[in-house]
């Protein structure tokens, strides 16, 4: 007799054992960006800029995320509206634990292993016990000369209170008494930041430099004369960044994000970076004036606020200490077209940033501002660049009487006073300047130009996975994507309507547009390939996306997973989805890629029975993306372009076996290994090698000798054969 097969329960997909904590899952993406920097492969400089931009990190990611924790905290909240359910109080212990273990391990690096190698380069960092009598010397006339006129001493007593240090201000505390008196006085000395962070000093074995806060607490009696010096703390302080609007009450946007963003200078306190060796009485002391508790307090051993090495990566004379420069090469399309216009009308036109060259974007704008037939150009700006091409392009083209319009979010995390200023500069030009909506952020990347041709009125669209931003088009890995296809314009148009009017939701072509319906397309295509795999087709996802955290989306895909439908998710940052679990989505795999470009693009792959569809876009699988911001992602149907995601750049990224990490079911990462005889795979550096040979091959074709092609052509004779057309 056959034993009986009992069946294994179905597995509960709301468990929150299922799901990653969102705020450790971005502490391991920033420990992946550590990785980096203590990688030896790495060339040294490069090395020395994932450590700061580790810190940039770590600095948003207290501004942005642990301040609304501390919030609950302090308000006792215990619920977690997380698919994870962990509480506001565990995840604090959690974070303060992980923070402190990678801060750590990040100035072991520096401090073991970077700045001894730059030192053997020629780059050298000099603290206060490392400087000679000469240097000496050169920092008292530095002192006396650049930084001492700068510099306001503050006194802390009943008649001066503890001043409002800027965020992420350098700052010393300082400890006094007045001669013959025991009594101890408190001072605070701001660290200039309009003051370059390292004082350079004269070198014959390179450059040697001191950092600014050492120059100022070698003479700091001579901002606080005849007083005695007993101690002086570096220290800096991070406040809450994040704000929000009560849509029910805002009447005019504009001046309420300028006043939210005047009150964020003026944020709470959220963490205290003192140096390791600080007295207990200071660090008692600063507490007490900012609020914080000794769980907000990170001693640092070493120089604080690395973030200041940027600048030291871009000295020049260290070239071999870098990547090997890349030059983003030249559309195809566009190189071998008469005029940008004819490119775009010929055919779809892909674009892989930075690999292909950001100025074909740029020109897009630059082109029709200056053109004599065109009527309109409609904008959307999330983030852009300081000194932007593209707004000025716009600026231009409404002095030249054009019809242009630009959707600014002012919401746009740490950039709305660069966004407030451009929103008044292209007003200033005659520029419909509009904000969107005030509940939802306008994340989309979209570009329109109307233009009278030859044949009539003509719509060109030009849509994104990244920013009009020139700057971080040659650091993110991005899409663009040109067309003149009318349904994808009519749908572009509705768009734009629908951002600057009153206009109901179309019935759209080809966009898939958020929050109205994105969510659910993507579980609808997803359960799709669920229903293929159960009737026995092949189901198959591949995603490339920057975040995972939507709880809908991630029970979609287990439940593809328990179907047996094989995903691939290539997730740079956060990921609430545990893979490799037994039951739920031992068929799903995650990978993160790290290198010296930072991935940003999203695609979107469904087999689809073998007819695949491949869309890209601007949004995540995350809650914002898909419930509280307008996203666009649209179809890419024109044959060779969906082959190009497919075996070029979805592939490649799946084959990384250098650079990719492979997420665990407990929420950590370890490197692909490559297994024994496969090749090394890169692949940014497969796209850097791929986009120069078609540059090359297209050269040839441009330098090869025009023959007539009727002479060309063979003479056939009988029937002639009726050539396809695609």
């Amino acid at each position: 007799m056959q034993p009986a097969i009992i069946p294994m329960p179905t597995p509960n997909l709301d468990d929150p054992t299922l799901y990653v904590n969102r705020e450790l899952s971005w502490l391991e993406f920033n420990r992946r960006v550590l990785e980096e920097a203590q990688d030896p492969k790495v060339p040294l400089m490069e090395r020395l800029k994932f450590l700061a931009i580790f810190s940039s990190n770590l600095d948003e990611f207290f501004m942005v995320r642990v301040g609304g924790l501390q919030q609950k905290v302090q308000a006792g909240i215990t619920r977690s509206f997380g698919a994870d359910k962990m509480s506001p109080i565990v995840q604090m212990d959690r974070i303060g634990q992980t923070v402190s273990e990678l801060v750590q391990l990040q100035y072991r690096i520096l401090s073991e292993d970077v700045l001894p190698a730059l030192e053997a380069e020629g780059v050298i960092f000099k603290g206060s016990r490392d400087l000679t009598d000469s240097d000496r010397k050169q920092l008292r006339e530095v002192f006396r000369t650049e930084v001492f006129p700068v510099l306001t001493p503050l006194a802390i007593d009943p008649g001066h209170p503890f001043p409002h240090l800027l965020n992420k201000s350098l700052n010393l505390a300082v400890v006094l008494q007045r001669p013959r008196n025991e009594e101890k006085l408190f001072a605070v000395v701001q660290v200039p930041a309009v003051l370059p962070r390292f004082v350079q000093l004269q070198s014959d074995k390179g450059y040697a430099c001191a950092p600014l806060e050492t120059t100022i607490a070698q003479h700091l009696n001579e901002l606080f004369p005849g007083m005695e010096l007993e101690h002086a703390t570096v220290f800096r302080v991070t406040r809450d960044s994040e704000y929000e609007i009560d849509d029910d009450e805002v009447e005019d946007l504009l001046k309420a994000i300028e006043e939210e963003v005047r009150k964020r200078k003026r944020g709470a306190a959220v963490r205290l970076e003192i140096e390791g060796d600080a007295p207990v009485e200071i660090e008692q002391f600063l507490m007490n004036a900012l609020h914080l508790e000794p769980a907000d307090v990170c001693r640092v051993p070493g120089l604080l606020d690395p973030t200041g090495m940027f600048k030291i990566t871009s000295l020049p004379g260290f070239a071999h200490l870098h990547d090997p420069q890349f030059v983003p090469q030249p559309v195809p399309e566009f190189a071998s077209a008469p005029n940008i216009w004819a490119a775009i009308k010929a055919r779809d036109i892909l674009v892989h940033h930075p690999y292909e060259s950001f100025s074909s974007v740029i020109d897009f704008v630059e082109t029709a501002a200056t053109d004599e037939k065109v009527l309109a150009i409609k904008q959307t700006l999330y983030r852009t660049s300081s000194d932007s091409a593209i707004v000025r392009a716009l600026q231009r083209a409404a002095d030249a009487g054009k019809q242009v319009t630009a959707v600014i979010e002012l919401k746009a995390r740490l950039d709305e006073e660069r966004n407030i200023l451009w929103a008044r500069e292209l007003e200033k030009a005659g520029v419909h300047v509009v904000f969107g909506f005030i509940g939802l952020k306008t994340h989309c990347k979209v570009s329109l130009v109307v233009r009278k041709d030859d044949d009539g009125i003509r719509r060109y669209v030009h849509l994104s996975t990244g920013n009009y931003n020139p700057q971080t088009a040659r650091l993110y890995t991005d899409i663009g994507f040109f067309t003149s296809n009318t349904e994808y314009a009519e749908d572009v148009s509705a768009l734009f309507n629908y951002l600057t009017g009153y206009s109901e939701l179309p019935q759209w072509k080809k966009l898939i547009v958020a929050p109205s319906r994105m969510q659910a397309f993507m579980i609808e295509q997803i359960e799709h390939e669920a229903e293929l795999q159960r009737s026995g087709k092949t189901g198959r996802i591949i995603a490339k996306i920057n975040g995972l955290l939507e709880p809908a989306v991630i029970q979609a895909l287990y439940r593809a997973s328990q179907a047996g439908v094989k995903i691939d998710l290539v997730c740079r940052g956060i990921c609430a989805l545990r893979p490799g679990i037994p039951g739920v989505s031992e068929n799903i795999r995650v990978v993160s890629i790290i290198d010296r470009f930072l991935e940003h693009s999203r695609i979107f792959y469904f087999g689809n029975a073998g007819d695949p569809q491949v869309l890209i876009g601007s949004a995540d699988w995350m809650d914002r993306n898909l419930s509280r911001r307008v996203e666009v992602v649209f179809p890419i149907e024109q044959a060779d372009l969906k082959q190009r995601l497919i075996s070029e750049i979805l592939a490649n990224s799946l084959a990384d076996n250098v650079k990719a990490r492979e997420l665990l079911p407990d929420g950590s990462y370890r490197r692909v290994v490559p297994r024994e005889g496969d090749p090394l795979v890169r692949s940014q550096e497969k796209f850097l090698q791929i986009a120069a040979e078609n540059a090359a091959r297209r050269q040839l074709i441009l330098e090869a000798p025009v023959v007539n092609p009727v002479e060309a052509r063979p003479i056939r004779k009988g029937r002639t054969r009726r050539r396809q057309t695609g």
